[in-house]
């Protein structure tokens, strides 16, 4: 077992180191969640549901704590930060009303009567990606958990600190040892034996496209059950008919939120061609005065990128692009950015195309609604994107359209956690958080019993 340096992203210092665990502790966490689950299994529901609760207030007395952990670690601006913690807290107790009403169903058959059990599955196992470690890590241990699982959670290398300290306050809020552990370590090591040990009956991925197939495949082996949420490059749409203030003043923090490091990021902006240079006019401003300073202080509105290596691949992307403006971003140490917005020549510019995973806006111009849809599934991926229009006719057919998990019309919000949340082509599989999302950590049983 080696250790991992753990850097803040603001000023490139060493905050402190975490352990970094082999396959022997992999597996050894992996076997206690095993043994843990005969037990957790047969928790009643009602008292699953108040551990899960218990949880939850736990994480509500410790938000601050956990958002300063976010800000130092990931770079998040402290709005954000306290959003995140509290959704961890709001997941927590929304999936505690989930197994006292996880029911199956009586079906109609001559000769017995026929019902249907929902099962959990046994271990699963959670990688979570650097950009939003506690959100992520909640939408997927909370529900699990609550359909009678037990769970093991692989942080980002890059940013562990949240999640470790949320295995700690399950203890402390009373769920019994070894049914939700923190394995911290290389993906190489710990994720890939979540792909391949036989225990672990579900993987369950955030983060790039490339890696979510290599795992796919590798859970193919063994039939293993999967949830990938992968790569983006979501469109903003805007018409001519919209309200073209809102909308310019929503866009910047629509793709430079976290810093452009958000799958949902709508670095895509396609504008109605007789209002496009009307549009750019509107939106410099909003660039110019987006704020982009240290995490720690309220008036942020954006932070570093998470490293020097990212900071490098961001950059890449200008090479050669046509800048429209850009705003501002502080000198010194840290791994910082300015908002830029680009002129996309064609779509087969590389910053159009390919998922920047920085705070960069790709803009284009379009002609009518129907060049509209088919440059907004022009992509491989099919997350999220935003639409704006005062038209509720056109609103219905492009949302039909527009082929993406996630649409929001006159608004650029992606994530309520009582909602179903996931993408489309390559950009993942299944759905997290809403009602459905408990369903996918169980098997369905059915049963005969015969009247004679």
């Amino acid at each position: 077992m080696g250790t991992t340096e753990v850097i803040n992203p603001a000023t490139g210092r060493v905050l402190t180191t975490v352990p970094s665990l082999g396959v022997a502790e992999t597996d050894a966490a992996i076997e206690r969640a095993q043994r843990a689950f005969v037990e957790w299994r047969r928790v009643a529901p009602g008292d699953r549901a108040r551990l899960l609760r218990q949880f939850a207030a736990t994480v509500d007395e410790h938000l601050e704590e956990l958002a300063a952990l976010e800000v130092s670690n990931a770079g998040h601006t402290s709005g954000n930060a306290r959003w995140e913690a509290g959704n961890v807290r709001d997941v927590l107790d929304y999936y505690a009303g989930a197994p006292e009403r996880l029911s199956g169903r009586q079906i109609p058959v001559p000769g017995g009567l026929d019902v249907t059990f929902h099962e959990p599955l046994g271990v699963v196992g959670i990688i979570v990606p650097w950009n939003f470690p506690m959100p992520i890590a909640g939408w997927g241990f909370a529900p699990a958990l609550a359909a009678g699982n037990t769970v093991v959670l692989k942080p980002a290398e890059l940013t562990p600190l949240t999640a470790i300290r949320l295995g700690e306050l399950a203890l402390e809020a009373g769920l019994p040892a070894d049914v939700f552990q923190v394995v911290p370590g290389k993906g190489s090591v710990v994720g890939q034996r979540f792909v391949t040990h036989p225990a672990v009956r579900k993987v369950c991925f955030t983060g790039s496209t490339d890696v979510g197939k290599a795992i796919m495949a590798g859970c193919a082996d063994q039939v293993k059950r999967v949830t990938l949420e992968l790569g983006g490059k979501s469109a903003n749409i805007v018409f001519a008919d919209a309200d073209l203030e809102k909308a310019a003043a929503a866009a910047p923090s629509s793709v430079f939120d976290n810093a452009g490091q958000d799958c949902c990021a709508r670095s895509r902006l396609l504008v109605e061609q007789s209002v496009f240079d009307k549009f750019l006019a509107l939106l410099e401003p909003a660039v110019k005065a987006f704020r982009v300073s240290d995490p720690a202080l309220d008036t942020a509105e954006m932070g570093p990128l998470i490293s020097a290596g990212h900071r490098a691949t961001v950059a890449s992307y200008l090479d050669g692009a046509d800048v429209a403006f850009t705003g501002s971003a502080p000198d010194g140490d840290g791994w910082w950015f300015p908002p830029t917005v680009l002129l996309a020549r064609s779509t087969g510019d590389r910053h159009w195309r390919e998922e920047v995973f920085g705070p960069v806006l790709s803009v284009l111009p379009f002609r009518d609604e129907e060049e509209a849809v088919r440059l907004a599934n022009d992509t491989a991926y099919g997350l999220s994107g935003s639409l704006w229009t005062r038209d509720l006719g056109r609103a219905l057919r492009v949302s039909r359209a527009v082929e993406t998990g996630a649409l929001s019309v006159n608004s650029h919000s992606s994530v309520r956690y009582w909602t179903p949340f996931g993408g489309m082509k390559q950009s993942g599989l299944g759905r997290e958080l809403g009602p459905d999302a408990l369903l996918s950590f169980t098997d369905v049983k059915n049963v005969f019993l015969a009247d004679s």
